[in-house]
């Protein structure tokens, strides 16, 4: 029988490429790399190992392989891990050899993708530890680095996790502050339905059991239960099993954390979101080296 597994996540070469190029150029400014220019010949070939000083979840690879690759296109990159792996300290990610210059080129650019995807890989994946034994969903948030957002994304799944909307044209999300300016939970969703094609999903951010309860009865796709305790969090599920068989599917998002997560989880939620997974995710330590002989 084939399986149901989830593909892996994957990202356009295209968008791949022109983001690199972008931090190439950047890093390399309007001369070069002067101290390898300066101190290298031309023609010098090097080897060098890219390894990971600390464990974790490698997220980057396809980002950091184009930046050697563009730098010079003979450059032979040799990936020993996937997106996704698990690495302990020591481990080998990737050997790369080549033209000498071009590997200190794109040595920063490269490490720079991989040290800060793999990161949020990395603390994502301690995240969905942390609510394994539930059927409870870690998922990101809009808040991203701009520019970096499909990348961000795109680490998250390489944690174990999963995507919220990419943008604000994606799918409907009816916040406080629409609802205050529509008039109402109920209202919002009705005129959010009326507008959108009929493959757009609709969530809605409520603040209390009472809003909840009124956005049930315009059946939205999704609620997102902001800043509730574990307590209302648990009463919520047990109203939507109630009222609707558990049919819409619920969110807990606001106050989010390695602390926390777990007992929010525990109450039965579908997913929970959280910036954290993305904007403090701290780097994960990794390093190139000219192999010697």
């Amino acid at each position: 029988m084939p399986s149901t597994e989830p593909l892996p996540p994957q990202l356009p070469n295209l968008l791949v490429e022109d983001a690199v190029r972008a931090a190439l150029m950047e890093d390399l400014g309007r001369a070069g790399d002067i101290t390898s220019n300066a101190t290298i010949p031309p023609d010098a070939t090097a080897s060098a190992v890219l390894a990971s000083r600390e464990d974790g979840i490698v997220s980057g690879l396809p980002l950091a392989e184009t930046a050697f690759r563009l730098m010079d296109a003979d450059t032979r990159f040799e990936a020993t891990v996937k997106d996704g792996d698990a690495v302990q300290t020591g481990d080998v990610v990737a050997r790369i050899s080549g033209n000498a210059r071009a590997i200190l080129a794109a040595e920063r650019v490269a490490l720079n993708y991989l040290m800060r995807m793999s990161g949020i890989a990395t603390h994502t994946a301690r995240f969905q530890q942390e609510i394994a034994h539930t059927q409870a969903k870690i998922c990101c948030t809009r808040k991203t680095v701009p520019g970096h957002r499909a990348f961000d994304k795109y680490a998250v799944k390489c944690g174990g996790g999963a995507n919220h909307r990419f943008g604000l044209d994606d799918a409907i999300l009816i916040k406080d502050n629409h609802i205050a300016v529509c008039g109402g939970v109920a209202l919002a969703i009705e005129r959010a339905r009326a507008f959108a094609g009929h493959l757009v999903s609709i969530e809605v951010e409520v603040d209390n059991l009472d809003q909840f309860r009124e956005a049930l009865t315009a059946s939205p796709d999704a609620v997102l239960l902001d800043n509730m305790g574990p307590e209302k969090l648990a009463e919520a599920v047990a109203i939507n099993r109630e009222d609707n068989g558990g049919r819409i599917r619920l969110e807990a998002s606001g106050n989010v954390d390695l602390d926390t997560v777990k007992a929010i989880a525990e109450t039965g939620i579908d997913y929970i979101s959280t910036s954290k997974i993305t904007m403090a995710a701290p780097t994960l330590d990794l390093g190139l080296d000219i192999a010697i002989g």
